[in-house]
């Protein structure tokens, strides 16, 4: 066989697997197996297995993502979220839309101590969606809203898929978390224009004017606050060379128990539901980091992606439309495969294809750009169907409202993501500005 057809036949494995619903992180494991055995033979893939795990989990980098979802899970069992939604509720009062808006700004918020986009859907949905129903919110703003929302946790640093990212790419975390910034922001400012849109287009989803919403108190802001102090420990931190991303992350868990601690809703229980859930998923992603190792090799023994990107090199089609390419592949993978997935299975393919291209900078800014790009467009995978995880979760909680209405409900935000992502492919140094700043 050729290598293109080896290489296309260990992808359909994977992909039969996944449809007969074998978890992802086994379907690539067996269909790189297979790969790899029918290229060299059992006695080499012997010597590689035994290696692979080491040498995959020896790598003190990968310590930031367990400490960043337990810093997470802290946040959550600690009643975080709910003074966060209040406090943002304060802020939009006098807007139409403005508690869908405050769902928004609280799951930035969240965002920017968790890492997590099911956690962040899962967490706010808690606390924002009886508030919404109690307000007059339709099922299908409510829900739509709340799973946009969801996709800024992994949007805004510090950012999961961004630090495996950095991980493959041998690239500096700091700086990538740097370049999310803004993005993040301008994601979030998004999702709140589409709001501010869909409830004067389509009437009946909102009410014309919120009532009882709480007004600006000193306790609003006292609620806030320990959620300012851990971002600003955290990030001045890192940015101000006190620590590294990986210190930065182990200093960010401990500063949210002690917040979650003084707001007084930790109980021993809650702690150690944090550290299962916390060993729960990171293992969850150390099995699906090997099982794309074991895939990735069989598909370089092929010799496909370095065919690749030698073939895209010598072609004479603009970069800029064979990273528009790239996006759009990632869209349509994001219909089967969770974000984390598609990120340890590409990378090691379109990287290098990226880096052989000439976009008018540096090597590390082509590197810091694409790795923004790809955080931004995986996102589609998390809200659009048949998959939409953080759709489904959120649509789990809330009862009655049909899974067709909060698809539905995620088509401004979807629109909104394909403005932005837009604006950030032909406008590079948007997501290149706040890097230059650190060193």
């Amino acid at each position: 066989m050729s290598s293109l057809t080896i290489a296309l036949l260990i992808f359909g494995v994977m992909l039969v697997l996944m449809v007969v619903r074998v978890p992802i992180a086994v379907a690539m494991f067996a269909a790189g197996v297979w790969g790899y055995l029918y290229q060299v033979g059992l006695p080499p893939f012997l010597n590689n297995l035994n290696g692979l795990a080491y040498a995959r989990f020896a790598s003190y980098d990968l310590s930031v993502i367990p400490l960043f979802i337990l810093m997470g899970n802290f946040a959550t069992q600690g009643g975080i979220s709910k003074a966060l939604f209040q406090f943002a509720s304060v802020l939009t009062a006098r807007f139409k839309g403005g508690l869908a808006m405050a769902a928004v700004m609280a799951s930035a918020g969240f965002g920017a101590i968790c890492g997590s986009s099911i956690a962040t859907a899962a967490t706010i949905t808690s606390v924002a969606l009886p508030e919404m129903k109690r307000h007059g919110y339709s099922g299908r703003l409510s829900t739509g809203t709340l799973a946009a929302g969801g996709t800024l946790g992994i949007l805004i640093p510090p950012s999961v898929p961004l630090v495996i990212y950095a991980i493959l790419t041998e690239q500096n975390i700091a700086k990538l978390f740097a370049a999310a910034t803004v993005p993040g922001i301008l994601a979030m400012l998004g999702y709140m224009t589409a709001i501010a849109i869909y409830v004067r287009l389509v009437p009946g989803h909102a009410p014309e004017h919120d009532k009882d919403l709480p007004a600006m108190s000193l306790e609003a802001l006292m609620g806030v606050l320990p959620i300012a102090i851990v971002f600003l420990v955290v990030f001045g931190g890192i940015y101000g060379g006190l620590f590294t991303p990986t210190e930065g992350a182990g200093v960010g868990a401990a500063s949210t128990f002690v917040a979650a601690l003084l707001k007084r809703e930790l109980t021993p229980a809650k702690i150690k539901e944090c550290f299962l859930a916390t060993a729960a998923t990171s293992a969850m992603i150390f099995m699906i980091f090997i099982g794309a190792d074991m895939m990735n090799v069989a598909l370089a023994l092929t010799q496909v992606p370095a065919q690749l990107a030698a073939l895209i090199k010598d072609l004479a089609v603009p970069p800029l439309a064979v990273v528009a390419g790239i996006l759009l592949f990632y869209v349509v993978l994001g219909a089967v495969m969770d974000e984390l997935s598609m990120i340890l299975l590409t990378i090691p393919i379109f990287f290098p294809v990226i880096m052989g291209l000439d976009f008018g900078m540096s090597q590390e800014h082509t590197a810091i750009w694409f790795g923004i790009m790809v955080l931004m467009t995986v996102g589609f995978g998390l809200l659009a169907p048949p998959v939409g995880l953080n759709v489904y979760v959120v649509n789990g909680m809330s009862k009655g409202v049909p899974i067709a209405e909060s698809y539905r409900g995620v088509l401004p935000f979807l629109a909104s993501d394909v403005v932005r992502t837009t604006l950030l492919l032909l406008f590079p140094p948007i997501s290149l500005w706040l890097v230059q700043f650190v060193g």
